[in-house]
């Protein structure tokens, strides 16, 4: 079974990887921007499907990145990538902020209070926020980001760039599921009540799954701003923070490979079948209402783990 699964890995990174020699411009764009949510919903499976909290306003950490790119790199000419970090750090902070006096909230009041965070951040950039986000027209003249000198222009060359980055969020998310905090995290989804018993401290778990999530989604921001060159809160409306979420539900919550799977799906076959027209969509939706009767856990689900005792992770800990 192990050596199955590095088969099929091995042979969708040598598939992804030859990919744009084989596509035009156009269908490399599609694969670009099937990479950026892919990023989105493994950033959202974190605190969705590990956390098992319900956030329809991750849209907010996503803009949060972007602007934050877009003003510092406009203003002060700041290289977009050097300010990747940069773009983490503030979305995490924010999501630190909102988060904290709200994380003790369960199911339908979390995720409502979540909505209005992300309609909160929306009108703030439509109002012109302290003067610096534009308005409605947004922010304009982002410079195409620089690396080893080489600048990057091109939907192939951004290809690399994304689907790069693409593999080392799933790199490290995976390591982090197997770490003392994923193993937490897992707890906290499956029964809270019995991980809080067990000495877990659910609230710090809960706020670190949401920092992390947020942080991931903010870097995702920011690529999304060099990509673009131009940016506005159009683009970070509730439909995107939903299209998110449906993402990592039809993939599998709590799976990696779901939300892969997931994101090349709900992204790229609008494109495929946008022949038909505005009807592309119903049967999108259509198909999408067959896949959640027959399989509601998803795609591919994340497989139930077993953890030797002596490794549960302490509450004397901090856990």
């Amino acid at each position: 079974m192990k050596n199955r699964r590095t088969v099929v890995f091995a042979g969708c990174v040598a598939v992804l990887g030859l990919a744009p020699l084989f596509l035009d411009a156009y269908w490399t764009d599609v694969l670009n921007n099937i990479g950026i949510y892919a990023i989105l919903a493994l950033s959202l499976n974190l605190i969705v499907g590990h956390a098992g909290l319900f956030n329809l306003g991750h849209a907010a950490f996503y803009a949060v990145g972007a602007y934050t790119a877009a003003i510092l790199n406009t203003t002060y000419h700041i290289p977009v990538l050097s300010l990747l970090p940069v773009c983490g750090f503030t979305a995490g902070l924010f999501a630190l902020v909102v988060a904290r006096p709200i994380i003790r909230l369960r199911g339908d009041y979390l995720c409502i209070v979540t909505i209005g965070v992300g309609e909160i951040v929306r009108i703030a950039l439509i109002n012109n926020l302290f003067g610096i986000t534009g308005g409605a027209n947004g922010i304009f003249g982002i410079s195409r980001p620089s690396l080893f000198g080489c600048v990057i222009r091109s939907p192939k060359q951004f290809y690399y760039f994304i689907w790069i980055f693409v593999g080392v969020t799933v790199i490290l998310f995976h390591l982090l599921e197997y770490s003392r905090v994923g193993r937490a995290l897992n707890y906290l989804r499956e029964d809270e009540v019995a991980a809080e018993g067990s000495g877990i401290n659910t609230a710090h778990y809960k706020l670190t799954a949401f920092v992390l999530g947020a942080a991931w989604a903010g870097m995702a921001g920011n690529i999304y701003a060099a990509k673009m060159s131009i940016i506005s809160p159009e683009s970070f409306t509730f439909w995107e923070s939903v299209l998110i979420f449906a993402i990592v539900i039809l993939g599998g919550s709590g799976s990696i490979p779901g939300v892969l799977l997931g994101a090349f799906l709900v992204i790229g076959l609008p494109e495929v079948f946008r022949q038909f027209g505005s009807a592309r969509m119903l049967m999108f939706g259509a198909a999408m209402i067959v896949m959640m009767i027959f399989r509601p856990q998803g795609l591919l689900p994340a497989r139930r783990r077993a953890y030797r005792l002596d490794r549960l992770p302490s509450g004397r800990g901090g856990a």
